[in-house]
C-alpha cells in the first residue's frame, strides 16, 4: 500500500474522552471549532495561514460574539478535520488509501489551496493521488470503496471517476505484463506494479490468467462495480467470456445461497436491484460470455425477487441461444402465483419454441448459403437439436411426478420437439410412464392420448420388454410393441439367411458349372432355390422364437399373462401361414401399427386371410 508523510513536528494532539481534542503547548488556546459535537481547542494563527474557510467562519464569529465555531456537514467528520488541523500546525501527518479521500474532501471543504499559502493541503494530496494511488491496483480499488461515503463530495472532485478509470486501465493490460498482487496468486515474486517499456522479468511464479482481475473488484458495491465494467467493456478489450465470468463472479459473491434470504423483506430490494444491474451488464453478443447454467440460476432468482420484465425477457432470449447447454436441474424453475404447478412449464415451452425458431432460421439460412461453412453450421445446430430433445424429455420426466400438472400442458410440451429430433423415443416413453404413474386417475381416453405420443418402431429393445411388461399402458400400445419386435426377430432372421446364402454362392464350386447350363435351366434351378430359401426361413423364424424364449432375458416367461398371450398368438398366426403370412407381416401396408394378424379359417379349397382393428 502506497503512503505520504507529511509535516515534521511531533503529533501534540490528546483526547479528553471522546468529545474533546486539544493541542498541548505552552499557548492556551484561542479557538473552539465544534465537528459532529466533537469539540476541537486549537490556536487560530495556524489554522487562518492555511484555510480560506476559517478565516472566514473565526471572522463571523467574532461579530456575533460567539465562543465557537459550528462546523455543519463536514466531509470525513472529526477525524478528516484532524488531519487538515494536524497539518496546518505542521505535525507529522500519514496519509494512505484508506484516509486520502476524506482529507481531499475536508481539505476542500476548508478552501486549502494555493491562494492561502504555497504548497497547501489540496495540491500535495493530488500530487499523492496521481502519483501513487491511481498507478495501484489495489490503492485505486480500496480508494473507490472509500468513496461511497463521502458523496457527493468524492464524485464532484472526479475521485471516483479517476478511480474507475484507472482501474478499468489496468484490467486491459496485457496480463503477461502483470505482476502486482491478485486473487490468484498473491505470492508473487515482483513488487506491486506495472511493468512499463517493455521490460520483462526473467523471473516469475505462473503466467497469469485473463481473468485475474475479476474477484478483486467484487468487493465494490454493485452501484460502483456497474460504473466499472461499463468501463471495463469500453475500453473494448475485453473478452465477452471474462465479462461474463466477472458477472458470474460477483453474483456468487453477493447473492445469498437460500430462497428465505433472497426474498426476506431485508434484502429483498437490493438482491431485486442487483440481478437486474448483472442483467443489463451481461454482453452485448449474447451467443458468448456466459454458461447456460448460469443464466438459467440467474432467471430463477430474478423471477424469486421480482425483477422488472424487460430483465426476464432478456435472459430468456440469451437462454434460447444456447438452451442445448442447459441440464434438467437447471431447467426447474420454480412457479409463481397464479400457476399451481411446482415448476414453470409455460416458460420452458417458450424458450424451447423460441430455440427451435432460432434453429429453423439458422437451417434456412445454411440451405440458402450452401457453402461448406454453412453445412458445417447446420451439423452442429442437428446436434443441438438432439440434445435439446433430450433435454426436454428429461425434463418431462421431472415434471411427470407433479399432481397438479394437466395433460394437456405435459402433451403440448413433448409435442414442441419436432419429430425428426427424437430418433428414439425412450426418453419419451419413460416421461410417458412416469405420467401414468403418477396420476392414476387419468381415463382410458386420456391414456390413450398421451400414449399417442410414443412410436413403438423407435423404442430399443430394453424399452420394448419394459413396455410389453408395463400394465399402466393400454392394451393397444402393448399389441403394438409386441408385434413390431416379432417384425424385428424376423426382419434380423432373413438379413441374417440372406449373408449366409450370399457366403454359400461365393463357395460353391457348382456356380461355376451353372455358366454352361442353358439359360431356361438356369432359371428353373433359381426358383426352385428361392422356395427352398422361404421355406428354410419360416422353420427358421419358428426356430427363432423358441431359442429366444428359453434364452433370452426378454423371453416368454418375463411376460405378463396378457402380454404373454398376445404374444403366443402373434407366433402361432405367423406360423400357421407359411410364405404367404411371412410376406403379408413384411410388406404390409405402411401404418403397421394400426393393425395385427387376425384369426384365420379355413376351407377346402383356399384360405382366406382377415385383419382385424384392435382399437
Amino acid at each position: 500500500m502506497k503512503f505520504m508523510k507529511l509535516g515534521s513536528k511531533p503529533d501534540a494532539f490528546q483526547a479528553e474522552g471522546k468529545t474533546t481534542r486539544y493541542v498541548s503547548s505552552e499557548l492556551a488556546t484561542d479557538v473552539i471549532i465544534n465537528v459532529d459535537e466533537v469539540k476541537f481547542y486549537l490556536h487560530k494563527f495556524p489554522l487562518l495561514s492555511k484555510s480560506n474557510c476559517l478565516q472566514q467562519l473565526v471572522l463571523k464569529a467574532s461579530e456575533d460574539n460567539e465562543a465557537e465555531i459550528r462546523v455543519v456537514d463536514f466531509p470525513g467528520g472529526p477525524k478528516a478535520f484532524e488531519i487538515c488541523a494536524k497539518f496546518c500546525y505542521g505535525m507529522t501527518v500519514t496519509l494512505n488509501a484508506y484516509n486520502v479521500v476524506a482529507a481531499r474532501c475536508a481539505a476542500e471543504y476548508l478552501e486549502m489551496t494555493e491562494d492561502a499559502d504555497r504548497g497547501n493541503l489540496i495540491f500535495k494530496i493530488e500530487v499523492f493521488l496521481n502519483s501513487s494511488i491511481f498507478r495501484s491496483w489495489k490503492d485505486s480499488i480500496i480508494v473507490l470503496q472509500t468513496t461511497k461515503s463521502l458523496l457527493p463530495w468524492s464524485e464532484d472532485l472526479k475521485i471516483v471517476g479517476r478511480c474507475i478509470d484507472s482501474i478499468a486501465s489496468k484490467t486491459s493490460v496485457d496480463p503477461a505484463n502483470i505482476t502486482w498482487s491478485y486473487t490468484h496468486n498473491r505470492k508473487l515474486a515482483e513488487p506491486d506494479r506495472i511493468i512499463e517499456d517493455g521490460v520483462k522479468f526473467l523471473e516469475k511464479m505462473e503466467s497469469v490468467p485473463k481473468d485475474w482481475w475479476v474477484e478483486d473488484i467484487c468487493e465494490l458495491e454493485i452501484d460502483l462495480y456497474k460504473r466499472v465494467v461499463i468501463a471495463v467493456k469500453s475500453k473494448g478489450r475485453m473478452e465477452g467470456t471474462v465479462i461474463g465470468e466477472a458477472l458470474k463472479t460477483y453474483a456468487v459473491r453477493w447473492l445469498p445461497d437460500s430462497v428465505d434470504a433472497l426474498v426476506s423483506d431485508t434484502h429483498a430490494w437490493r438482491n431485486k436491484s442487483l440481478v437486474e444491474t448483472i442483467i443489463c451488464l451481461l454482453p452485448s453478443d449474447k451467443g458468448v460470455g456466459c454458461s447456460c447454467s448460469f443464466l438459467l440460476k440467474l432467471l430463477k432468482v430474478a423471477i424469486l425477487v421480482g425483477a422488472d420484465e424487460s430483465s426476464r425477457e432478456d435472459l430468456v432470449n440469451r437462454i434460447s441461444l444456447k438452451l442445448d447447454e442447459a441440464s434438467v436441474k437447471d431447467l426447474l424453475i420454480p412457479a409463481r402465483s397464479p400457476h399451481i404447478t411446482i415448476y414453470d412449464v409455460e416458460l420452458v415451452q417458450g424458450t424451447v419454441n423460441r430455440f427451435l425458431m432460432l434453429e429453423r432460421s439458422n437451417k434456412d439460412m445454411a440451405v440458402v448459403g450452401k457453402n461448406e461453412k454453412g453445412i458445417e453450421n447446420f451439423v452442429l445446430e442437428r446436434g443441438s437439436l438432439l440434445n435439446v430433445c433430450k433435454l426436454v424429455d428429461g425434463y418431462l420426466a421431472e415434471i411427470a411426478r407433479d399432481q397438479n400438472l394437466t395433460l394437456s400442458s405435459f402433451i403440448d410440451l413433448a409435442q414442441t420437439i419436432p419429430e425428426s429430433a427424437r430418433p428414439i423415443h425412450d426418453g419419451l416413453y419413460k416421461a410417458i410412464d412416469m405420467y401414468l404413474k403418477e396420476h392414476p386417475s387419468l381415463t382410458k381416453a386420456e391414456r390413450k392420448k398421451v400414449c399417442g405420443l410414443l412410436d413403438v418402431k423407435k423404442l430399443t429393445m430394453d424399452a420394448s420388454m419394459h413396455a410389453a411388461q408395463n400394465e399402466r399402458l393400454p392394451l393397444r400400445v402393448v399389441v403394438q410393441v409386441l408385434f413390431f419386435e416379432q417384425v424385428r426377430a424376423s426382419a434380423r432372421v432373413r438379413s441374417l439367411n440372406n449373408s449366409r446364402d450370399a457366403s454359400r454362392s461365393t463357395t460353391n464350386t457348382d456356380e461355376e458349372c451353372e455358366k454352361t447350363v442353358p439359360g431356361n435351366c438356369r432359371t428353373l434351378k433359381k426358383q426352385m432355390s428361392q422356395m427352398r430359401i422361404k421355406e428354410e426361413e419360416v422353420l427358421k423364424n419358428g426356430k427363432l422364437a423358441k431359442k429366444n424364449s428359453k434364452n433370452s432375458r426378454s423371453g416368454m416367461q418375463l411376460l405378463p399373462s396378457r402380454s404373454r398371450r398376445i404374444f403366443d398368438k402373434l407366433w402361432v398366426v405367423g406360423k400357421g401361414h407359411g410364405d404367404n403370412k411371412s410376406s403379408d407381416t413384411s410388406g404390409s401396408s405402411q401404418s403397421p401399427t394400426s393393425f395385427v394378424p387376425g384369426d384365420t379359417k379355413s376351407s377346402g379349397s383356399s384360405s382366406r386371410h382377415r385383419r382385424h382393428s384392435i382399437s
